[in-house]
């Protein structure tokens, strides 16, 4: 508690105590509420008692920022980091990686897990991400039951199903749920030069917005005006800078700006700079050059013309910059140290900033409520929302947040309030079998181990509950059976070869006492019974394990695994009369990728290798039209 300046929430407390217990925990809470805090502990647990702790999240910048808190804490020797780009200390006790990274360690068999005590999944409702979600069910259906998990999770209306999926997959879980936000979060739409409060009393939206987007289309006969010759012509939305303005006029700064594109992100800066605008006094700005310089001391300076270094350093000077994924690494370092220090004030964004990286503002400002998601412009869901505006509110520096959507004729005030009144959202997993997903599992795990997987998914789990906890049974009684088969071998012969005799005889056995004899036929029967028990009780004798000194106790650990194997075949036929849908799914799925010459056997073909990397909707479509030359 000393390393923070606050004291501890209680479902803060409560999580580090369930940990400290030996459990696993389920952390959902609003973003900027702390619930970090609880993997941190889990990195605590690590260093006292001695083990491990992998610290998961979803991109690199995430990774990289927990990195230095990390070290912060523990110093350089106890933390490592592993991202597609970074190698440090990988041996280290506590190591931050991104997901994927865990995933493929898992599947690689690597002995860095077998002193693995605790992972911290953050961001774990990252797996309704249709994409790369899959990638954290992965993680949580193998990793060894054995590891305590901490899943960090935006507040979603199902936590306690998604809770008892992981009872079911991984063992002792606790659900940990806070819907208080520390710094309470104010709604806002700016009009024009005005900022109005999106709901007044009691929820309502303020009628205000309503009588404004009534009246922005005035209708006449024949048709409707168009926004200059509206009634409401004289309302025009302000230019980015002139929105920067007001909100330095209203102390709503410093504030993230988000924009969903690049070119719009650096846009906007630029037309900061063109119109003078600076937010920064004297000291600052010397603060602010002093920082530069440190982050970019290694940067050739031959290499600033290219890179637009100078005008880049002349924005942050000014309080003034863009944050997206085109920035170089050392670039978006120094941002971001910056702004969590306050000396930025105004940070163009995409919304790659809010996936939990730890830059709060005092105020979230929202250009539009459509995005473009790499198919088509969609509008931004509850979950976007929440995780966007999530940002507004700085713990321990302000009393509250605000969140300002901007106002154009298009758009409607509904759904505005609807996303913004919207608390909680379903998680929703995007484990399902298409096509490029089918080949990309067949291709890391073989069919059979593929489709055993699917089993165990949270999809599956939503379809099924029941399935899962089958599968589970089924996969527990497999590694039962071997363990019993492997110690209860003999150094005299082949102990499974014996025991078969024995089964055999004990069924012959049952058959016999159920049949009674009645007429010549039925005697005849018995008597080739008997003789065949006879004949098995000679080789029974004869064999070398007859005379183990460990027979009778060998003999127990078959019958038992005897039973498991009878026990597992009963589950296996409720599991496939049951709605076992996803794998069955896949089953079709991959029938098809075998007709179509994705699939050889179990081998994915060089046409299947290529529809791995097609991520799309239309992906068997695309690889079509790409193996036949058409693309």
């Amino acid at each position: 508690m000393a390393n923070y300046d606050f004291g501890f929430d209680e479902f803060q407390s409560l999580g580090c105590h369930h940990l400290e217990d030996g459990k696993s925990v389920l952390v959902a809470a609003p973003t900027g509420a702390g619930k970090t805090i609880v993997g941190e502990f889990a990195t605590f647990l690590a260093e006292k008692n001695g083990n491990r702790c992998f610290y998961t999240t979803p991109i690199k910048a995430l990774s990289n920022q927990k990195y230095q808190d990390l070290v912060k804490l523990y110093g350089d020797s106890e933390v490592g980091l592993l991202t597609g780009d970074s190698s440090i200390n990988s041996e280290a006790r506590i190591v931050v990686m991104t997901t994927e990274v865990l995933r493929n360690m898992i599947y690689a068999g690597s002995n860095a897990i077998d002193d693995l005590g605790y992972v911290v999944m953050d961001e774990v409702h990252y797996l309704a991400d249709k994409f790369r979600g899959a990638v954290w069910e992965e993680i949580l259906i193998h990793l060894p039951e054995r590891i305590q998990i901490v899943s960090l999770s935006a507040t979603v209306s199902n936590a306690e199903e998604f809770g008892d999926w992981l009872k079911t997959v991984r063992g002792e879980t606790e659900v940990v749920l806070s819907e208080i936000r520390p710094v309470p979060l104010y709604q806002h739409i700016l009009i024009g030069n005005r900022i109005l409060d999106l709901f007044v009393d009691e929820g309502r939206v303020n009628p205000e917005i309503l009588r404004i987007e009534k009246n922005s289309i005035k209708k006449v006969p024949g048709g409707s005006k168009s926004w200059k010759e509206s009634k409401f012509s004289s309302i025009k939305p302000l230019t980015r800078p002139e929105v920067v303005e007001k909100l330095s006029e209203r102390g709503f700064l410093p504030a993230i700006f988000f924009i969903f594109s690049r070119a719009g992100c650096d846009g906007a800066v630029a037309s900061c700079i063109r119109e003078g605008l600076s937010l920064t006094n004297s000291l600052e700005k010397e603060e602010i050059r002093r920082v530069i310089a440190l982050k970019t001391h290694e940067l050739p300076s031959e290499d600033f013309g290219v890179l637009g270094f100078h005008e880049w350093a002349q924005a942050l000077e000014r309080g003034i910059a863009a944050h997206h994924a085109g920035l170089l690494p050392m670039f978006k370092e120094t941002i971001e140290e910056l702004f969590q220090r306050g000396l930025l004030k105004i940070v163009f964004a995409t919304e790659t900033l809010a996936l939990g990286i730890n830059m709060p503002a005092r105020s979230v400002v929202l250009e539009k409520l459509v995005k473009w998601n790499g198919e088509s412009h969609v509008n931004v869901s509850p979950g976007e929302y929440t995780q966007l505006t999530g940002r507004a509110g700085r713990r321990g520096i302000d009393i509250e947040g605000n969140a300002l959507i901007l106002w154009n004729e298009q758009m409607d005030s509904s759904i505005a309030a609807g996303l913004a009144s919207t608390r909680t959202y379903p998680l929703r997993s995007s484990f399902s079998p298409t096509y490029n997903m089918s080949a990309n599992l067949i291709s890391r795990f073989g069919h059979d181990r593929a489709r055993k997987s699917l089993g165990f998914s949270f999809a599956q789990f939503q379809a099924d509950k029941a399935v899962v906890g089958l599968a589970r049974q089924i996969a527990k009684n497999e590694v039962a059976i071997k363990a019993l088969l492997e110690g209860s071998q003999s150094d005299l012969g082949d102990m499974g070869e014996y025991m078969k005799a024995r089964f055999a005889i004990k069924e012959l056995e049952a058959q016999f006492s159920s049949r009674r004899i009645t007429g010549g036929s039925r005697r005849k029967h018995h008597e080739n019974i008997e003789e065949q028990i006879s004949e098995h009780r000679r080789f029974l004798k004869n064999h070398p394990c007859h005379s183990c000194p460990n027979r009778e106790s060998n003999a127990r650990g078959f019958e038992k695994a005897a039973r498991l194997e009878k026990e597992s075949a009963g589950l296996k036929s409720r599991m496939e009369g049951r709605t076992n849908v996803i794998p069955r799914t896949f089953d079709r799925v991959s029938e098809v990728l075998k007709e179509l010459n994705y699939l050889s056997g179990d081998q994915l073909t060089p046409k299947g290798a290529v529809l791995t990397k097609i991520y799309a909707e239309s992906d068997l479509l695309l690889s079509e039209l790409i193996s036949s030359d058409l693309l």
